[in-house]
């Protein structure tokens, strides 16, 4: 059939012809495609073509808001060993809002402090993000290991946190950003890190890769995330200082090019826990492992004493506050309102001071404020269902029309 046109062969035949730069243009635009630098065919972008699955937000999705206290310490976390009594406690606590992001790293310092003095039978206090590193690397060395503690998962404070991995988040105030402190939070965040890439691909994702998109209303604002007025001290800055090569560049995508309306938006890519299928599944090892627990609660550091062990991890986190009188340790309030997850929404957002993201153990909203001052010295872990319902409502808004 050759009637309107070329033949199968006949147009076989003139591809063959067409040789260099101009045929190599030529059959790009024939094919709807465009010539990168090494003359790789790439597709054209047309309006509308990053695919972002609709999110399904509202307010009467909402099947939980849970609050809670972030143990932040302006000298950052303490990682050191004390002695109490007849007991060597090593400190593992108050790492802000850094706490699941840092914790494999954090707790190799602790537990190589632990085992110093060459005991082969040692305590953890606390079942959160520290506990159970600390735990699990105590047993990767050959350890005995029993884990005290008032709560377990799902009900620690570990387990309200977002599931961003943040490494220095509410760390330290910046002006004690000392050029030690900056090397050991690099080796930390560099371990916790590599760490975490063994857990990507398990059974119930607890550990994943998303794309998170910075949104704005005005394309200057995207390289500006967090403008502030707040004469107070800043908090220390250190992914693009100290670990470039963990933190992805951003891409940025124009009105029309994205299913967001006349918003601008730029892209990166961030590791994501599903806190409860990641904690079960630490759970699961400890106890693999041999690992003991003991429901147990400890009102000052001198109920310790009664315990069998000499050596101690403690990894109270904001608990530690009251345990051993450390008044250094600041209450930073997070709420989150969990939502109905939705599978087919793998993307975050962030939109006018408030964060989403697709955990698959609910769909998280939280209210972050301008900087890291919001919710600062607040112990307060009542609900605020109005506060939800902004989270929600504000994200929902970059889905109506325009």
């Amino acid at each position: 059939m050759k009637r309107g046109g070329l033949g199968l062969q006949q147009l076989v035949g003139r591809r063959r012809l067409l040789t260099g730069a101009s045929a190599s243009l030529l059959l790009a635009a024939v094919d709807g495609c465009s010539i990168d630098g090494f003359g790789a065919r790439q597709k054209s972008p047309m309006p509308g073509a990053l695919p972002l699955a609709a999110l399904r937000a509202g307010t009467d999705r909402i099947t939980q808001i849970t609050v809670c206290t972030r143990p932040f310490r302006a000298a950052g976390p303490r990682i050191e060993t004390e002695q109490v009594g007849r007991q060597t406690v090593v400190h593992n606590y108050g790492h802000g809002g850094s706490g699941w992001s840092l914790s494999w790293g954090s707790s190799a310092i602790a537990v190589e402090k632990a085992m110093a003095g060459g005991e082969r039978e040692i305590a953890v206090i606390g079942c959160g993000a520290l506990g159970l590193t600390s735990a699990l690397l105590l047993q990767r060395a050959g350890v005995r290991v029993t884990i005290y503690a008032k709560e377990l998962p799902p009900n620690v404070r570990s387990s309200f946190a977002s599931g961003l991995w943040t490494p220095d988040s509410r760390i330290c105030l910046g002006e004690n950003a000392t050029p030690a402190f900056k090397q050991t939070w690099a080796a930390m965040a560099r371990r916790s890190f590599q760490t975490y890439q063994s857990f990507l691909g398990l059974a119930g994702s607890p550990v994943e890769f998303i794309d998170n998109y910075f949104v704005s209303d005005q394309s200057a604002k995207l390289s500006r995330e967090a403008e502030s007025s707040d004469a107070r001290p800043k908090f220390a800055e250190l992914q693009d200082e100290l670990i470039p090569e963990l933190v992805t560049r951003g891409e940025k995508f124009l009105p029309g090019s994205h299913p967001l309306g006349q918003h601008y938006l730029r892209r990166k890519s961030l590791m994501m826990f599903n806190i409860s299928s990641y904690a079960r599944l630490l759970m699961g090892d400890f106890m693999t492992y041999g690992g003991k627990l003991e429901i147990a609660e400890f009102h000052s550091a001198g109920d310790l004493a009664k315990l069998r062990e000499r050596v101690l991890i403690n990894a109270t986190g904001y608990g530690a506050r009251a345990l051993f009188g450390d008044e250094s340790v600041v209450p930073v309030r997070g709420q989150l309102a969990r939502v109905i997850p939705q599978p087919e929404v793998n993307y975050g957002l962030f939109y006018k001071n408030v964060s989403f993201l697709p955990r698959r153990d609910g769909l998280v909203f939280q209210v972050v404020g301008e900087n890291d001052y919001y919710g600062f010295n607040d112990d307060t872990t009542v609900p605020d269902r109005k506060e939800a319902e902004l989270a929600v409502n504000t994200i929902a808004g970059l889905y109506k029309p325009t």
